[in-house]
């Protein structure tokens, strides 16, 4: 458990070289899964909260947030691997899986987004803390050299990914009564 927290931080840390080390570990895949899960859980948590703790709007933001990371991690792939790759670009899924699981981390704060008046705040900071976490993990996964590329890719696939989370959002969710 030690060793999981301390890749978390080291994560939510931005730190290159540990997420060269996730990257090569392909036993963290496990964790790099517990980490967007409980992510997740936190933003359905948070949101949960600002409708009346509803067992239904916990779960449907919790699942979204997973759909999203999913699509989010998964167009990464295709658009830095396919699109944007640079000359030695070289990436597998589970080392892109196991990086932009871990760049997730931040998002384990918006419990936080229960308190009086903090759902703004503590969302729009962890996402923000989660996008730069995205762009350092997609810059090692697909051995870039260049962040801009890394920021182009997470950029676009954030824009498509959003997108979808919308779409979702619209058709699926719950309905809340005031």
């Amino acid at each position: 458990m030690g060793t999981f927290l301390y890749r978390m931080a080291g994560a939510a840390m931005l730190d290159g070289g540990m997420y060269e080390g996730i990257e090569a570990d392909r036993s963290t895949t496990w964790q790099a899964a517990a980490t967007v899960v409980l992510a997740s859980l936190a933003r359905g948590f948070a949101q949960s909260g600002m409708h009346r703790e509803r067992l239904s709007t916990f779960a449907f933001f919790s699942a979204v947030a997973v759909v999203t990371w999913i699509v989010w991690a998964m167009l990464t792939l295709q658009i830095g691997s396919r699109i944007l790759p640079e000359p030695d670009t070289r990436v597998d899924l589970g080392e892109l899986l196991r990086t932009t699981g871990f760049a997730a981390a931040p998002g384990i704060l918006q419990v936080f987004a229960v308190l009086p008046n903090m759902l703004w705040p503590v969302t729009t900071i962890t996402s923000i803390w989660m996008i730069a976490a995205m762009i350092v993990a997609v810059k090692h996964a697909l051995d870039y050299h260049s962040i801009a590329r890394a920021v182009a890719v997470c950029l676009i696939a954030l824009a498509v990914s959003a997108g979808v989370a919308f779409l979702v959002g619209m058709l699926l969710a719950p309905t809340v009564s005031t």
